[in-house]
């Protein structure tokens, strides 16, 4: 059995990591609220904007679009496929990295060309993590730089990205971009996501849902649907991707939290062991000293 001194000084190691799991998980619940108020304020403004792209395909379904073009000339093996991948720049969130990284792993073993796949990866976990992949088995690329990235989500970094993307897009440098990251389900569950960024899905294609045409209102574009198209299609991608950041950002704070909480859980039982443990060892301690004292005066009276 430990002595006194030992479990006593483990007892004060234990609650100062509780002192920090506590700060940490206040922390990661103030960036949650801060993170959604942000999304709930931008939020309206991208979706008139999807609305709007909507409506032009409503209005207009033969508009030829770049960003739309599925290029199925392209055979599978040679179609280049760009992967954005959010992670998080810091640890102490439970399993959440280690699944977003596992789901990246499974899109790319289903690509018919592994050397024809590209990561843009925000987070440094991520980074780290496929950059020294890449490096042992020479399989896929990493491009780019988004540093730091996660940990403050705004629309100037999601522009960034996505400008990158669509230039990649319009020079053929990328066939297909998807997207891959952390999505909020019902009771702060979440869950790895895939979505298909590039090229454009055509939702609606002024079809009602029986098939039929909708009688729609009459409208124009000016100049035309395709410019104002090339004009909505950016800020359309850059409020895609400042979602996913976003809704990534916030599954990793409640990660943290969940985290941060089970550790405090865990760290106020062992205290509670070790202060039972103190006190046999403290009351063991004061036996043996009476037993001491008892002996010692017993042997003084036979004297």
């Amino acid at each position: 059995m430990p002595n006194i001194r030992e479990i006593h000084e483990r007892m004060e190691s234990i609650r100062q990591i509780l002192k920090i799991t506590n700060a940490m998980y206040l922390i990661s619940s103030s960036k949650l609220k801060k993170a959604r108020t942000a999304f709930e304020q931008t939020s309206p403004y991208f979706d008139k904007l999807t609305k709007t792209v909507e409506n032009i395909l409503e209005h207009t379904p033969h508009t030829r679009q770049l960003y739309f073009d599925r290029r199925e000339q392209i055979h599978e093996e040679n179609r280049k496929k760009g992967y954005i991948v959010i992670t998080a720049d810091k640890g102490l969130c439970g399993n959440y990295n280690h699944n977003i990284l596992r789901h990246t792993e499974h899109e790319l073993e289903k690509a018919a060309n592994i050397d024809n796949c590209y990561l843009f990866v925000m987070g440094q976990v991520g980074r780290v993590y496929f950059t020294n992949r890449i490096k042992s088995e020479k399989k896929a690329y990493v491009e780019g730089e988004f540093l730091y990235t996660t940990q403050n989500p705004t629309l100037y970094r999601a522009m960034e990205i996505a400008q990158l993307v669509l230039d990649k897009f319009e020079k053929r440098e990328l066939d297909e971009v998807y997207l891959i990251y952390t999505d909020m389900e019902a009771n702060n569950q979440y869950e790895p996501k895939t979505v298909r960024l590039l090229p454009f899905e055509r939702i609606h294609l002024g079809k009602a849902a029986d098939g039929t045409l909708k009688k729609l209102p009459k409208a124009s574009f000016l100049p035309s649907p395709e410019e104002v198209m090339a004009k909505l299609i950016p800020n359309y991608a850059k409020g895609f991707i400042y979602g996913a950041m976003v809704e990534a950002f916030c599954c990793e704070q409640q990660a943290r939290m969940t985290a941060m909480d089970a550790a405090s859980t865990s760290a106020r039982d062992m205290i509670k062991e070790l202060s039972l443990l103190y006190n046999r060892a403290r009351q063991a301690s004061i036996t043996q000293e009476i037993t001491e004292v008892i002996s010692g005066a017993e042997s003084l009276d036979t004297v």
